[in-house]
Formats: C-alpha cells, structure tokens, sequence
C-alpha cells in the first residue's frame, strides 16, 4: 500500500494533487490543517494536509474475497442512513451527490480499522468472559441449569454482544443513556441474527452522522454586512473564537471585518479583543447600550462582516439574559444577523443542559464547542446537538490564533465517539 501526503490551500486542492499524482483510487485517511509557527502565521494562508493511500494490485487481491462480501450489506445501510435523512438522493445538492457518490466506498475502507478496533476489543471482551465462566464454574450459581437451551444461546450471540459493546462504548463517551438506546434500537438487522459487523458497525456509524447533521456556519454576505453575535458564560472562550474566525476572513478570504464588543464587565477582554483587531488591521468598538450597537453597524455598513463579542454571565442571572435579549433585538433591527452560543466541552452535562435552555428562550442559536483538547470523551456534542435540535458549526482545540478551530465534521467526531479516543491534530 503507498501512503502520502499532499497540501493545499484547500482541501479539494489537495485531493485533486494526490489523484493526479497517484490517480482516482485513492483512499483519503486524514485531512487535517497545517499550523504555521510564529507571530507572521497571522498573515500566511494556512495549508490543508491530506494524507491518501492507494492500493497496489497486489494489496487488493488480498482484501478483495473479503471487501466484496461486505459491501453490498455497508451499501445498504449507508442507503438507509441517507433515506431516514429525509431526502435521497433527490434532494441532496450537486456537490452532496458527486461527494457522496465519489466517497461511499472510501467511507466504507476508513470504517475498517475501527471496526478492527471494536472487534478486537470484543474478543477480548468474550475471552475475559470465557476465563471468568472458566474460575467460576462456567459462571452458573448452583440454581442455575448447568446447560443452556437453544433458545437462550439465541438470545445472547455475539450480534447482540458486539451491539452491546457499541452501546457501551456511547456510554464510555458520555453519550446521554436514552440518545445511546435510541440508536441502538434504530438498527435495522431485520430479525437476522448472524448479521456481519460491518454491516451493525456501518449502521451506527451513519445513523450518527445524521443525527448531528450539518451546519450551515456562516452564510457569505452578499450586499449588507452579516452581523454574527457571539454569547455564552464566562471562561468558555468567546473572544479567542472571535479572532480566530474573523482571522480566517481577514487573512484568507480577505474580507471586511469590524470587531465589537459588549464585554464590558471585564477590561481584560476588551484589552484582548482590541489587541486581536490591531494585529488584523480592523476596526474595533466597544459599546455599551442598544443604540449603540445600532450605530456602529451604521457605520459600518460597507463591510463584509461583523462579529460582537458579549459578556459572559450566569445563566441564571435573569436581569442580564434580559439585558441579552435585547441586545440580539437590537442586533436583528440593523440588518442579517445570526447568533452562536459558545460552550466548553469540559463542562458538566447536566450544565450544559441548564444554559442552553435559558438561552433558548431569547435566541435561536448554533453551537460552537471549545476546548476539545482538554477532555477525552465528545458525547455531550452529541447529547446537546439533540437536546437544542440546532446544528454544531465549528469546534476549537486549543488557545493559538488563527488556528486550532475548525468546521465541525460529524463523521471525525463519530469516529472519535466509538473509539473512545481523541484524534489530535498535529
């Protein structure tokens, strides 16, 4: 097997080096972003790496007697997973199609080495049951029959178990208990009993994806500047969102970009936010009422985008959710604006759940999550996508500016969710 990697300013661009390069059959393994060192990463387009393989003929007769028993059942349950979607085909657009078409049997090769992961641990699972069955007496108390019946050997076989282990890793992840059974019982395995696992592996893994869904992020300005406001308690790391965002527009798409911000409990984020629009070469301001807001986004009515930054509080803290509400009023009367609540993945569920419904209640919103470098379990992106039935847009992993943020990809996270294991990027 060869195993590359190729760089781009985009993504695409990357790909469409490595098929030129190494032709259509490649299969991409990771794509990650390319940190720049220093202060000058600022100014510098960051790059895309994407790390392909290909296959040798010589690999492919080796793994072609067991990828063809298996497609046609992975086929069928990515299928389904785009039906309960609720469109098909039908109703994807032309981009979706091609991607879909283009990446089904590389969605399918990227699922093997988790799946030898989960497999793996299932045999060992079983072999720590058998050895314990082995000390105990094949594990029966004296009540129990020394035999088990036909009928319960049916009932506990090793489909049920692998379902049982992915269960259980859900859980190991943090996966709220009632979102984990409802996956669990959506698997289709038709009264089968010897389905392969693959197929329970595809299965799950799809029908998480469309459950977190995608997010539209932020829509391009066209005519009027977009007005994005950024809200959420205090510590989650708003304002370091904030630049690295306005970053990306500033330095690579190079658009128009004022920063604003309502923080005014706390100098220090003022200072920091300030700092970030000096080094961009921006406008910055910082308002204190509601006729204020109104004012600078008059004043900045040429630009492309503008992004205010906003105080963190206590949830609980009412006059100040009122104080935020009018706020987004004030914000949706001067022109296009959308809102994203800013949430650390370090905080407890149960939390969590208590934020988002009282901000809820002033504001409909898309999630950013941080800190995603500090824990090693993503369920609650899971529990939360659910819980606000509202899309994840970005996620941050880290305190470097521009970098260390990146459009939140469902299919990375599953991955990371059924392994268990946080995919650094490097």
């Amino acid at each position: 097997m060869i195993i590359k990697k190729f760089t781009g300013k985009t993504e695409e661009d990357a790909v469409e080096a490595a098929r030129k390069e190494l032709g259509s059959g490649i299969v991409i393994m990771n794509v990650k972003t390319v940190k720049n060192k220093g202060l000058a990463a600022l100014f510098r387009p960051r790059q895309m790496e994407v790390t392909v393989a290909l296959e040798e003929e010589s690999d492919t007769v080796q793994v072609g007697q067991r990828e063809i028993g298996s497609r046609s059942a992975r086929g069928a349950a990515l299928e389904e997973g785009q039906r309960i979607s609720g469109g098909g085909e039908g109703r994807l657009s032309g981009r979706d199609r091609e991607a879909a078409a283009e990446d089904r049997e590389s969605i399918e090769r990227k699922l093997d080495n988790l799946q030898n992961l989960l497999v793996s641990r299932f045999q060992q699972s079983e072999a720590e049951r058998r050895e314990l069955q082995e000390e105990d007496g094949e594990g029966y108390s004296e009540e129990e029959p020394q035999e088990e019946t036909p009928e319960e050997r049916e009932e506990v076989n090793e489909q049920q178990r692998f379902l049982k282990l992915l269960y259980n890793t859900m859980l190991d992840s943090e996966i709220d208990e009632k979102y984990a059974n409802q996956i669990v019982d959506e698997i289709d395995v038709g009264g089968q009993s010897n389905l392969p696992f693959d197929y329970i592996l595809a299965n799950v893994y799809q029908k998480m994806i469309l459950k977190f869904g995608r997010a539209d992020g932020i829509p391009e300005a066209e005519g009027s500047p977009r007005i994005v406001i950024f809200m959420g308690p205090t510590g989650v790391g708003k304002t370091t969102t904030i630049a690295k965002i306005a970053s990306n527009y500033v330095v690579e798409e190079k658009k128009k970009v004022a920063l604003l911000t309502a923080d005014t409990y706390r100098i220090s984020a003022v200072d920091q936010l300030r700092t970030y629009a000096n080094i961009l070469e921006v406008p910055f301001r910082v308002i204190y009422s509601e006729e204020e807001v109104r004012t600078a986004i008059g004043e900045f009515a040429d630009f492309d985008y503008i992004f205010i930054d906003t105080a963190g509080h206590s949830h609980q803290n009412e006059e100040q959710l009122e104080h935020m509400r009018k706020m987004l009023e004030a914000v949706a009367q001067a022109g296009e604006s959308q809102a994203f609540l800013v949430l650390s993945a370090t905080t407890k569920y149960r939390d969590l759940l208590r934020i988002v419904s009282c901000y809820r209640e002033i504001a409909d919103f898309q999630l950013i999550f941080t800190k995603l470098d500090e824990t090693e379990v993503l369920g609650n992106l899971l529990n939360l996508k659910l819980y606000a039935d509202t899309p994840i847009a970005y996620v941050t992993y880290g305190q470097n500016v521009p970098n260390d943020i990146e459009r939140f990809n469902p299919q990375k996270t599953v991955k990371q969710i059924l392994s268990n294991k946080q995919e650094r990027n490097s």
